[in-house]
């Protein structure tokens, strides 16, 4: 699914990205342009880019992280 259109940014390059150790939407506009042109793509990259961070550490915690509890990555203060 193209996720940025303006930048022909896809679901798929956004959880690459992730994978390549890629942890914030400034780092990600600089790897592929996502949400340098007009913006309306930021809060779904965001999405896609918390929800593969997360299944990394899930994935590292394996069956021992049965009682660990994650928390989405928070990107501002308020």
């Amino acid at each position: 699914m193209y996720v940025c259109i303006c930048n022909g940014v896809t679901e798929r390059d956004i959880r690459q990205a992730a994978q390549a150790g890629c942890t914030g939407m400034p780092e990600l506009t600089m790897r592929t342009g996502c949400g340098a042109t007009c913006g309306s793509c930021v809060s779904m990259a965001c999405a896609i880019l918390d929800e593969s961070r997360l299944d990394e550490v899930r994935a590292e915690n394996g069956a021992a992280g049965g009682n660990v509890v994650t928390f989405p990555l928070v990107r501002s203060a308020a």
